[in-house]
């Protein structure tokens, strides 16, 4: 089977052509095969793209440990610009189908790989989290982890996310913290945690521990929940720049509704594993 492994700021992906390829029925198992550091072509995640009625294609994306989520923002980036490579879109604009509904990328640099991509509005309600938590919205809202008071912000982009905001982004235990609250019992479909430092009121740092992954070096749609969480927080304006481990992304909130992603996707490798 032909592969390509690509990544966004550090982010990385195997992804496959399921327009070309015939494609095994368990796609989990198989990103637990494929994504294996030492015994697979090693990354984050494995994306799929299939044909489907309606759209331009089906995007799926399934984590290292072989879990199914909704969307990914790196990925999604990545899976624009390997989509026209592969031939499946001719167009710079288009759609695909996602688990969160259709997300829009627009290739607007295919020379320096930038994309940008309308990830719609983000789901603020708790049950659209989803979390058990009451009220129309959590914001600084108090979580007990490890003895430790946190207060959290939360925010769907079409996937969950858990933001809080520290003042020592570079020593601060993600490891610990992160899967504490990842697992946490008020999130029944698990959370992807954000920790976030503020530089100044349009540019922020961040580290993301991922739902199924574990700390990996950036994601998309945890930086849109980031700005989003600091708007609602009062900290910045709506379009600041993120900083990551390997560059940064620029995320825009137009008029608190839809939130824009703008960033680069790298090609890596491309090759054929056996299965």
């Amino acid at each position: 089977m032909r592969f390509t492994k690509m990544h966004g700021l550090g982010n990385d992906f195997v992804l496959l052509n399921g327009f070309t390829e015939q494609l095994p029925t368990d796609l989990g198992a198989l990103a637990k095969t494929l994504c294996h550091r030492q015994l697979g072509i090693g990354a984050d995640g494995l994306i799929v793209l299939k044909p489907v009625a309606g759209y331009d294609g089906e995007f799926l994306i399934f984590n290292y440990d072989g879990s199914q989520a909704e969307m990914c923002g790196n990925g999604i980036r990545c899976a624009a610009l390997f989509a026209n490579r592969q031939g499946i879109v001719q167009k710079n604009q288009f759609v695909f189908l996602t688990l969160a509904g259709p997300i829009s990328p627009m290739i607007i640099d295919e020379q320096q790989g930038m994309v940008r991509v309308n990830m719609g509005e983000p789901r603020l309600k708790p049950a659209e989290i989803p979390a058990d938590f009451s009220g129309s919205q959590v914001v600084d809202a108090p979580l007990m982890v490890n003895d430790q008071m946190f207060k959290i912000t939360l925010v769907s982009i079409g996937n969950p996310h858990c933001v809080i905001f520290v003042n020592d982004i570079v020593s601060f235990p993600v490891e610990i913290i992160g899967p504490l609250i990842e697992n946490h019992q008020l999130f029944p479909s698990k959370i992807n945690v954000e920790f976030v430092k503020l530089l100044s009121d349009e540019v922020i740092q961040m580290r993301v521990w991922e739902r199924g992954c574990g700390e990996t070096f950036a994601c998309g749609t945890g930086a849109c929940a980031a700005v989003v969480a600091s708007v609602l927080n009062g900290f910045t304006k709506n379009n600041c720049e993120v900083q990551l481990a390997y560059g940064s992304l620029n995320i825009k909130w137009v008029d608190c509704q839809k939130v824009f992603m703008t960033g680069p996707a790298t090609f890596v490798a491309e090759g054929e594993f056996f299965i």
